[in-house]
């Protein structure tokens, strides 16, 4: 009877180690999903410009899976039945191949879309933990009940207090209040204001503290003038930054065609919408007025919300391209704003401490060789934007 367990044990281990070996590591493969995947499939099954992914471990065999993701075309013109009729019910997209990704990467992404898809455990039949949890959260803490009383008695206390200035103030204005010299409260206190009035030192400090007051306000507010941070209008189309940059990771150069080669970033048009949204969430209301834009030929109305004075000259592909900035330096975590604001101020003092602060990539830029010369002969600190002119009148004014 031993032999006969160690023998079946031995004739199934290939097929445990198999097992074993087909199950893919889900953290990682999320990663790969979202990298590579997710912005034509969705690990549920809703459609997107390819088939919804839930279940298509069950759907399709692994081999199959990895000559798919490998070369889907190759696949296609062998006349692979289920490749071609893929090919066709998705009006002959091409799918991107992907060689790079192992078997081990593919498990990893098979593995992740089934975790996507697990069924969440019933409270009444999940692990002992997850009961416990339950029972414990049915009444409040003692921590919540002391904090709760410490309120009532500071409530009460503040009542308390309330209640003496209350009177106190009723006897002043009815006149009970009086001093040992026997003169009512009410007048005593005109006495004070009136000789605190006729005070000339007192007189004087006031009406200083006033007009330096008054003198600090008109400052604030003529340097504040035109300054819109923190201006986040409604746009006509609720675009989420956070969804496209943040979530998707959809490169700012992909819309904003501009950033690199001019002065203006550039709006982008409904034509790059509709790269993806052709085939994306069509039905959505929001991606419908994209449709609507183009078939009447009215452009979308959106809002600015960056926008400087006429008076100042920005070029973006000078400060990009050239200067090497991110987005973010200026706009501030762009991938995480769900509606578009001002994050900087953009004022003169902000463009010009920036200008003090930055230093000039000047590596494999024979264009500097000459003033990083010039600038190391005369100075020890490095080079900054403002040694090269960027704080002339005429670098940004006309």
């Amino acid at each position: 009877m031993k032999k006969f367990i160690v023998g079946l044990a031995l004739l199934c281990s290939p097929f445990l180690a198999f097992a074993q070996d087909a199950e893919g590591d889900a953290a990682k493969g999320e990663t790969l999903f979202k990298n590579n995947c997710s912005s034509c499939h969705n690990v549920t099954a809703e459609k997107s410009v390819g088939p919804g992914l839930k279940g298509i471990s069950e759907r399709r065999d692994f081999p199959w899976l990895v000559s798919w993701i490998h070369n889907s075309q190759a696949m296609i013109a062998s006349g692979d039945p289920a490749a071609v009729k893929l090919y066709n019910e998705y009006n002959q997209a091409q799918m991107t191949s992907f060689p790079n990704l192992s078997e081990d990467d593919i498990k990893g992404i098979l593995a992740y879309i089934d975790q996507a898809n697990a069924a969440p455990v019933a409270a009444d039949g999940g692990s002992p933990a997850a009961g416990a949890a339950v029972a414990q959260s049915s009444g409040p803490s003692d921590l919540f009940v002391l904090v709760l009383i410490a309120l009532l008695v500071v409530m009460l206390l503040v009542l308390g207090v309330l209640l003496v200035i209350v009177t106190l103030l009723s006897k002043a204005v009815s006149g009970d209040a009086t001093g040992a010299d026997g003169v009512p409260f009410m007048d005593r206190l005109k006495t004070t204001f009136s000789k605190a009035a006729n005070n000339p030192a007192i007189r004087s400090a006031t009406i200083w503290v006033f007009v330096l007051l008054v003198t600090k306000a008109l400052i604030d507010g003529a340097y504040n003038v035109g300054v819109q941070q923190g201006y986040a209008p409604k746009q006509p189309i609720a675009f989420s930054h956070k969804l496209h940059a943040g979530e998707y990771q959809i490169d700012c150069n992909y819309c904003h065609t501009g950033v690199n080669r001019g002065k203006s970033a550039h709006i982008p048009s409904a034509n790059i919408c509709m790269n993806c949204h052709g085939a994306i969430k069509k039905e959505s209301p929001e991606i419908q007025k994209i449709y609507a834009a183009i078939e009447t030929n009215q452009p979308i109305e959106w809002v600015r919300v960056h926008n400087l004075p006429d008076l100042a000259y920005f070029n973006h592909s000078q400060h990009v391209n050239v200067g090497g900035l991110e987005c973010q330096q200026c706009h501030g975590e762009i991938e995480k704003m769900e509606v578009v604001e001002q994050r900087s101020s953009l004022t003169m003092g902000w463009c010009i401490d920036c200008h003090r602060k930055t230093e000039v990539n000047t590596k494999g830029n024979a264009y500097y060789d000459k003033l990083v010369q010039l600038h190391n002969s005369e100075s020890k600190e490095a080079l900054k934007v403002a040694d090269i002119g960027g704080l002339e009148c005429s670098k940004c004014h006309y």
